[in-house]
């Protein structure tokens, strides 16, 4: 996860920050008609390095301790870094989360939305909207001196309270020029727990819910994260930099 000290990033950095999150969110934007039954997730993940190519940036998955494609779809019970490929066509009743992290100028912008393909169950969309909603609640809590654990505890309350499970295995990160380093940003948690938010701190909240058991298990592609029970899960992805009066999404569209 890398070097443990956090570092806080001078208002020029995070402006840096700030373009390649523009980046990422009008990628998502860019995929979001295409995610529909018959396309295959590498159709996705092709079109994604294509445009990132077109605008000066990098695709900061590919390659990434050997990761092999430009962006991660993760479809019904993938949890997380799912690996796109010609046979994965998407079916109608699918969700998706396609997580992009485009680098521009040596910055990183990671965001992942879920998506809903075609027409699924009432159950999926509720996970879906359950999901984006834990994600928002997490950053409704960031703020100077509030604790790593005020945001883990708003995703646990609210995703358990309605009958769903938080993964345990995989969670937030802090980014800047370097991909993945500290802090740690786990989506459970104990309100007034944890290291405490200092204005400059920019990290990653991504809340992976699953409908059944939080457990995950890695197929032998050393990757694809599963459900243990193959029920779905959903994820949201933005990241965030703590500001002296709050929180600034970094992730939306300029």
């Amino acid at each position: 996860m890398g070097s443990e000290r956090i570092t806080l990033l001078s208002s020029r950095e995070i402006d840096k920050m700030r373009q390649a999150g523009h980046l990422a969110a009008e990628l998502l934007d860019h995929l979001a008609p295409m995610v529909k039954p018959g396309v295959s997730t590498l159709e996705l993940n092709d079109e994604a390095e294509r445009w990132t190519q077109k605008r000066g940036a990098r695709s900061a998955p590919l390659g990434y301790h050997g990761f092999p494609k430009s962006i991660c779809t993760s479809v019904n019970e993938v949890i997380c870094h799912g690996i796109p490929n010609e046979k994965e066509i998407l079916q109608d009743g699918d969700i998706v989360n396609i997580d992009v992290t485009p680098i521009l100028n040596g910055y990183h912008g990671d965001s992942s939305r879920t998506f809903l393909v075609g027409n699924p169950s009432p159950e999926a969309k509720r996970l879906v909207e359950v999901t984006e909603k834990c994600l928002n609640l997490a950053i409704a809590e960031v703020k100077p001196g509030a604790k790593m654990g005020d945001l883990g505890a708003a995703i646990q309350e609210y995703a358990e309270a309605q009958g769903f499970s938080v993964v345990r295995d995989f969670v937030g990160h802090g980014i800047s020029h370097i991909f993945h380093t500290a802090p740690q940003v786990p989506h459970y948690g104990v309100r007034g727990k944890g290291k405490k938010l200092k204005p400059g701190m920019v990290f990653t909240i991504e809340p992976m819910i699953n409908e059944g058991t939080h457990e995950a298990v890695v197929m032998e592609d050393g990757w694809t994260a599963l459900t243990v029970d193959r029920k779905l899960s959903a994820q949201f992805e933005h990241t965030i930099a703590v500001t002296k009066d709050g929180v600034e999404i970094l992730t939306l569209r300029g």
